[in-house]
């Protein structure tokens, strides 16, 4: 059970291994269960509690593009609940975790975005790049069919942008917004690149290291 599954095209059966918990994936961490307690409250349905875990990790935890760490240690749920803030795949990463823990079977998927209004500070530390590579999302498998939600965006940072933020009722994708509340386009998806049954760091690492020039993460490499 511990060899990740890929699926590249289509979507998984949701057995066991999307319901188990990884060194990524700690469900098992206290400090994570109790984050999945908390933001499930009284709700009783496993779509109930998907929308009520979505937006938990959504405004929960705070938007950081500047808090890129391709680490074991700074990928896990339980560090993305200790730490209240993270980029797009911890946060994907902490959502598929907290479902998991409420039942849920629950899947990776990573895909290609265009940002439109990403900082020069950022573009920067993309080199200059356009394209996002690898944006993180949550898949659930809710009511017999699997759902895509996306959790990156806080809402006060949504309300800085401009754009409103996204919604998860737990039976149509949420995906990230792409027009700003102006009509202007926010955000673009180029190309999904499948979904993973545990958080696939080396295959991030390796496309990274050829696309993203070395400032973008590997300054913050101090833990293991």
């Amino acid at each position: 059970m511990s060899e990740i599954e890929f699926t590249p095209y289509g979507w998984p059966e949701p057995g066991e291994r999307y319901l188990a918990a990884t060194d990524f994936l700690d469900f098992g961490v206290p400090a994570v269960a109790r984050f999945v307690a908390d933001a499930v409250g009284n709700a009783t349905t496993p779509t109930q509690q998907a929308v009520r875990l979505f937006h938990a990790v959504r405004d929960r935890v705070r938007y950081d593009a500047g808090n890129v760490r391709l680490t074991p240690a700074g990928l896990r749920a339980s560090t993305v609940v200790a730490e209240g803030q993270a980029f797009c795949i911890p946060k994907a990463a902490l959502l598929v975790a907290a479902a998991r823990c409420a039942g849920i079977p629950a899947a990776i998927g990573l895909s290609d975005v265009v940002n439109h209004f990403s900082t020069p500070k950022m573009q920067q530390a993309m080199g200059g790049r356009e394209v996002f590579m690898h944006h993180g999302w949550a898949a659930l498998y809710l009511d017999g069919r699997w759902v895509k939600a996306v959790p990156a965006f806080n809402r006060e940072l949504c309300a800085l942008m401009g754009v409103p933020p996204t919604e998860f009722d737990g039976s149509r994708d949420a995906v990230l917004q792409q027009f700003k509340a102006d009509g202007s386009v926010h955000m673009e998806y180029l190309r999904d690149h499948g979904v993973w049954s545990d958080l696939p760091l080396q295959r991030i690492e390796a496309d990274w290291a050829g696309y993203y020039p070395p400032t973008l993460w590997r300054d913050r490499r101090a833990d293991a």
